[in-house]
This record gives C-alpha cells, sequence and structure tokens, in this order.
C-alpha cells in the first residue's frame, strides 16, 4: 500500500481505489463490471453529462455500460464534504440510465481519498448519506460495504 501517501488524485485512484474496485469483481467472479474515467451522457438537456470517476454495473459487460449501474464512485484528493453533491448528481443520472433500460435499482456512490470513504444511496428520490468517514484500512470493511452494495437481493432480481 505505498500509494497510501500518494499526494495526487490520480495516483490515489490508479494505486488504490482501482485495485479495492477490482477485487470486487473479482470476489464476485467477474458478474460485474468496473468503468473508471469513462464518459456518461444520460440526458444532455438536464446537464447529466460527464465523465465518471469509477462505476460498477451489475452487468458482466465490460465493453460499454449497461444497466443496471449500482455503484459511482468520486475520487477526491482531500475534503470529501464538497464532492457529495457531485456524486448525487452521478447516483441520479444512473438512476434515469437504469429507467431508460426499463431496469430499477438502488443506486450507491462513494466518495474517497482512497485512504477515506463515505457511502450513499439514493432509492426512489430519497438520498442517503452515510456520516461516517470509514478508514482503508483496513480494506475488509470497504470490501464488505462495496460487495454489499453490487449483489441483489435474494429474490429480487430488480430492486434493492
Amino acid at each position: 500500500m505505498g500509494f497510501l501517501a500518494a499526494d495526487s488524485e490520480k495516483a490515489r485512484s490508479e494505486g488504490i481505489i482501482n485495485p479495492v474496485l477490482l477485487e470486487v469483481k473479482r470476489q464476485l467472479q467477474g458478474q460485474v463490471s468496473v468503468f473508471s474515467g469513462e464518459e456518461f451522457n444520460v440526458q444532455p438537456e438536464s446537464g447529466l453529462t460527464g465523465y465518471v470517476d469509477f462505476l460498477i454495473s451489475r452487468s458482466p459487460e465490460q465493453l460499454f455500460i449497461t444497466a443496471p449501474v449500482v455503484v459511482l464512485v468520486g475520487a477526491k484528493k482531500e475534503d470529501l464534504k464538497p464532492a457529495l453533491g457531485q456524486c448525487l448528481t452521478e447516483m441520479v443520472a444512473a438512476q434515469r440510465f437504469n429507467q431508460q433500460q426499463q431496469t430499477t435499482a438502488t443506486i450507491y456512490g462513494a466518495v474517497t481519498s482512497g485512504t477515506v470513504w463515505r457511502f450513499l444511496k439514493l432509492s426512489g428520490q430519497t438520498a442517503a448519506i452515510d456520516l461516517t468517514d470509514h478508514p482503508l484500512p483496513p480494506v475488509g470493511i470497504i470490501l464488505g460495504f462495496l460487495l454489499w452494495m453490487v449483489q441483489p437481493e435474494p429474490g429480487a432480481a430488480s430492486e434493492r
């Protein structure tokens, strides 16, 4: 974990965040897709366009983003609070993207510096922000949250 001392957002993204997300994919045996730095233009007329830092889809299709999109992760250098609004906007875009594909799913988000993670949830019109900052290390807690987020509830294939 030599990247824990890295000073740039890009170094932390590549050295800490991406490996954590790829571990989620590995543990789920490739049944999800992880995208980094992808263009995610959902509704240009509503301003829901741009690039996401990281996105996890519950689809194994890795060539392009496919519904249902379930987790968005924003990488930030230090203070996570200003990033919460941006993450919520990306979560709304993901919700509308899923609706366009006739798929409903609770959308989860995270803002992280790599060493500190804060989680969000968007279900219908209700957004919730976890007020606890979760440290990394240990990685097990963060992995546990992410694995829980991407797995559909038993008996509910499209809604959480």
